[in-house]
């Protein structure tokens, strides 16, 4: 399976920015998704995730500001974050929760203060 993660971009701090990642292979839709970050110098954390059946979850410094969706029949997994702040600048992964497939090369969201 390949990932392509699009969609990234510079904002300003309190903006909006939605990223996407779009699959190929048919394993995606039996996949429960998640969202990734990596900050320079960080780990890469698991931020979002949704399931098969739509059961979502967020880790606490993006809820209630991110939401991730699915779209099964296009294989593409989303992320709406808004009033974005300059923490979250990183690139964005997606991939399975046990990050099962070749991670791609991510795309960059930087927030400015």
């Amino acid at each position: 399976v390949q990932l392509q993660a699009f969609g990234g971009g510079l904002v300003q701090a309190g903006g909006s920015l939605r990223v996407s990642c779009a699959a190929s292979g048919s394993t995606f839709g039996r996949a429960t998704m998640g969202w990734f970050r990596q900050a320079p110098g960080s780990r890469r954390e698991l931020v979002a995730r949704v399931s098969v059946t739509g059961v979502i979850g967020y880790t606490e410094s993006v809820k209630g500001r991110f939401t991730i969706s699915r779209d099964n029949a296009k294989n593409t997994v989303y992320l709406q974050m808004n009033s974005l702040k300059p923490e979250d600048t990183a690139v964005y992964y997606c991939n399975t929760i046990a990050g099962s497939f070749s991670w791609g090369q991510g795309t960059l969201v930087t927030v400015s203060s």
